[in-house]
């Protein structure tokens, strides 16, 4: 009797391993998920102007962090809400990633900062020992800003308080 029984052992144990391993891919596979704007007044934040843009290209960009090599990328485009979704395999954990603007497809509205103090791009970490349960990381929203602010664009930063009313006289 002593054979089933170790029998029933190994086929359990198997089927532990098998499902362990199953979950072990499971949590390698993330999806990437943000929103592109367009910056009607270059504030570099989202403002009630702002308009999010369809058709815009990012790119997910993942480096060593000694080194800088770059190691994974993917690109998507965004949906008519202005979001994206990208998918992303394996653990990078050791890595740094990070979302960067591509392209804008709206005219007018296609420059990318280059001042040095400010993020050009959204940081997102893709692994499973985040201490997060869900595959979806969510990154901050980027903007392409608009060559020319709207003229409604003091009022805007008048009501959040950047600008005092005796400034614009």
């Amino acid at each position: 009797m002593a054979c089933p029984s170790r029998a029933v052992v190994l086929l359990a144990s198997t089927a532990c391993f098998l499902t362990l391993l199953r979950t072990a891919q499971a949590d390698s596979r993330f999806f990437v998920e943000g929103k592109v704007y367009c910056d009607t007044c270059r504030t570099q934040f989202v403002t009630r102007l702002s308009e999010y843009l369809d058709g815009a290209t990012v790119r997910l960009e993942c480096s060593e962090r000694e080194g800088g090599s770059l190691t994974y990328s993917v690109e998507g485009t965004t949906d008519n809400t202005g979001t994206y979704r990208l998918p992303v395999d394996g653990e990078h954990e050791e890595e740094i990633c990070e979302i960067v603007l591509v392209k804008s497809n709206k005219e007018g509205c296609d420059e990318v900062s280059k001042d040095t103090f400010l993020r050009n791009s959204a940081r997102i970490t893709l692994t499973a020992n985040s201490g997060m349960s869900t595959p979806v990381r969510s990154a901050n929203p980027l903007g392409f800003m608009k060559k020319i602010p709207l003229p409604e664009c003091s009022d805007v930063l008048k009501e959040l308080g950047m600008l005092g009313t005796d400034t614009l006289a």
